[in-house]
């Protein structure tokens, strides 16, 4: 990235402000903005999120805000009530509470000095969530939002449910924030109430993964802040981002398609990351493109190529040899005028005995079963991937031999997919719970296979996600299962495969027992989206630019992190792990002299064929120093279950110097809900 140090107006940045509730909290604000701006007023950027202004992002938001800033706009960087330095409490994602301070934050913007009465917002994830459901509520300032690795829909395609099933990542996420809202706030900006609000916090924030364990289907708590419960809410203008390695992709391709406002998507190859900070690369100039996008909508400075282009702009990924991680993914860019594109063929290629047909066959096959040994998953790499530490899948003949495949024939010619598969899945099963695991791959001359696509299904909820039902064993049924959105090209000579195996973990949690699957071929199918190789007629793709930023924050590495991703097996036992660190060492802020703590370790185990043994656990450190003042928060949380409940334990510790200030813990059962 090249860093910009002379941007087109001279930027001011207030550090903190407080931003006042109607119920009397404050949240605490960072605001960078044009020195010009008390006499010539410019519009406003939100970006609200629980994530710590003043440490943990400090560093990114000082590549981002100054820039934009430089460009004519008040920037405003606001942490959640109860997170950071904000006043209050934190008790959960995307609460009415939070919806109702993000109107507030906006209103109060729009009536300083410095603006001109006219917002937008901006994010990645959560940022990127509430961008989208306050949009939904359609404050009057509100002029157009960026929403960054962000959903639509809270249930079927966020951190938490995967298809009606648990994903492993719903404890990976709650613990996370169970570490963060563990955090106090800084001394230095709150005073001495800084103890008083840190207490309030440690007992009060509560344990997300209790509530969320509690509503194992689509209910209305889901349903609250998923905006494609009714996209016609939203009345202004959607930039929508994302990439293939992240886990938000799917909803760019719904927004696209559910949105009757000015719209633009975006997908490049990058993990959880702002495209201009893109890894694997390439990275783009988004900044660049948020500038244009901001001037668009909230200068009104119509023709300066906003709009230009196609709606959907995706990486075409070339294939590539499986690994865990890349510097870059071969590819180009390609577009889409509208999305869905009437370029896009939806082609249905029927199943043989182990094989992918040509769609004008009609191979008889018999019946197939499989029953999946619980290490199937352990090469999955993550549901989300964050890029650090490499957590991508690897070689799915790693995971194949416990799956039944399916495989075409070497291919003819080129072929160009875009958009989501889906399969077409008849099957019976002989235990009243079951889940089914789709994945697909490319398969290279060599046999090396990487997966480009995959999806999980509850199949109990194939009426419905609402209302599961139990299988009857050994009844016939089909299922379509949608798998991820992705573009791809596979050359001459590579062949692809359909994997299906009854467990993934652990990328989702196993049913209560092992289940056999018979599928019947003669009646299933592959569905692709083909896109024409012809390229005389793609929509032509404009040039991003390089990507640039303000200056990043001096920082000081002061011990040196760890990053590992171990999989492994006990042939004494049969017991495998997956042990994941991710560890940032000490990292010093030069300009506050603060030392920063965060080391997070995950580890995921099973037993043999027991899919009662497997266990979920995760221990997080989060510290801060500046002189004398120094706190330490330990926070551990494991899931394990039984046929047909989740054990979940929980602990906390806090200190303050050498002295534990707080020790708590919890302990509760769950039942299972035809999961």
């Amino acid at each position: 990235m090249r860093t910009v140090t002379a941007l087109p107006n001279a930027v001011e940045e207030t550090e903190h402000l407080w931003i006042p509730m109607s119920d009397g909290t404050r949240l605490a604000g960072r605001l960078w903005r044009p020195v010009s701006a008390e006499d010539e007023p410019v519009p406003g950027i939100l970006e609200l999120i629980p994530y710590r202004k003043r440490d943990l992002t400090a560093q990114r938001d000082s590549i981002h805000h100054p820039y934009l800033a430089g460009h004519g706009y008040a920037c405003l960087r606001v942490d959640l009530r109860g997170s950071g330095d904000s006043e209050g409490l934190l008790t959960d994602e995307y609460l009415e509470q939070e919806l109702r301070d993000a109107e507030e934050v906006l209103a109060w913007m729009s009536e300083q000095p410095w603006c001109n009465g006219r917002t937008g917002m901006m994010g990645i994830s959560w940022g990127g969530f509430n961008a989208l459901q306050v949009a939904a509520r359609r404050p009057p300032s509100l002029g157009a939002i960026v929403t960054v690795c962000s959903t639509d829909d809270r249930y079927a395609d966020d951190v938490h449910y995967m298809g009606g099933c648990l994903l492993s990542d719903n404890l990976s996420w709650a613990s996370t924030m169970f570490a963060y809202n563990s955090s106090p706030p800084d001394p230095a900006i709150v005073g001495e109430r800084w103890r008083e609000l840190w207490r309030d916090r440690l007992e009060h924030s509560g344990l997300w993964l209790e509530e969320w364990l509690r509503h194992q289907r689509r209910d209305e708590y889901w349903r609250h802040g998923s905006v494609i419960e009714d996209y016609s809410a939203i009345e202004c203008p959607v930039f929508a981002v994302s990439g293939w390695a992240d886990g938000y992709s799917n909803s760019v391709f719904r927004l696209l398609q559910g949105l009757d406002v000015p719209r633009r998507g975006l997908i490049g190859p990058w993990s959880h990351k702002y495209p201009h900070l893109g890894q694997p690369g390439p990275a783009i100039g988004f900044l660049q493109e948020m500038v244009q996008w901001w001037d668009h909508w909230l200068k009104d400075e119509r023709g300066n190529g906003a709009m230009d282009g196609p709606m959907l702009t995706i990486w075409m990924q070339d294939t590539v040899a499986p690994a865990t991680a890349y510097h870059e993914r071969p590819g180009r860019w390609v577009g889409e005028p509208s999305w869905p594109s009437p370029r896009i063929v939806q082609t249905r290629y029927p199943l043989g005995r182990h094989r992918i047909a040509a769609p004008d066959e009609h191979e008889h096959s018999p019946e197939l079963t499989v029953q999946s040994p619980l290490s199937v998953g352990q090469f999955a790499g993550k549901w989300c991937s964050y890029n650090a530490p490499p957590d991508l899948p690897y070689d799915q003949r790693e995971e194949d031999g416990g799956s039944l495949t399916f495989d075409s024939d070497p291919l003819a010619e080129r072929l160009e997919l875009l958009g989501a598969p889906t399969v077409e899945l008849t099957f019976s099963a002989d235990k009243p719970l079951a889940m089914v695991a789709l994945r697909l791959s490319d398969v290279a001359p060599d046999g090396q296979a990487t997966r480009i696509s995959y999806g999980v299904f509850n199949l109990t909820h194939h009426s419905g996600s609402d209302t599961p039902q139990r299988l009857q064993p050994g009844e016939r049924q089909t299922v379509v299962v949608p798998l991820n959105g992705m573009a791809q090209s596979f050359p001459v000579g590579h062949r692809i495969r359909l994997s299906i195996s009854t467990s993934y973990w652990p990328v989702v949690w196993p049913p209560p027992e092992p289940v056999q699957l018979t599928v019947y071929p003669n009646d299933s199918g592959l569905v692709l989206p083909v896109r024409p190789t012809d390229t005389a007629d793609d929509e032509p793709v404009p040039a991003f630019p390089e990507p640039e930023g303000a200056p990043p924050l001096s920082v000081t590495q002061l011990h040196p992190g760890e990053h590992d991703w171990r999989v492994s097996r006990n042939m004494v036992d049969l017991s495998g792990a997956l042990d994941v660190v991710k560890d940032l060492g000490v990292v010093r802020l030069d300009d506050i002299d603060l030392a920063v703590t965060r080391r997070a370790y995950e580890r995921y185990t099973f037993t043999g064929s027991d899919f009662n043994s497997v266990r979920g656990e995760t221990d997080w450190t989060m510290g801060f120093q500046r002189g004398d003042w120094q706190v330490l928060t330990r926070t551990k949380t494991v899931l394990t279950s039984t046929p047909t409940a989740f054990r979940l334990h929980a602990e906390l510790d806090a200190y303050e110097g050498e002295e534990r200030v707080v020790a708590k813990s919890w302990s509760t059962v769950i039942p299972r809900d035809f999961l």
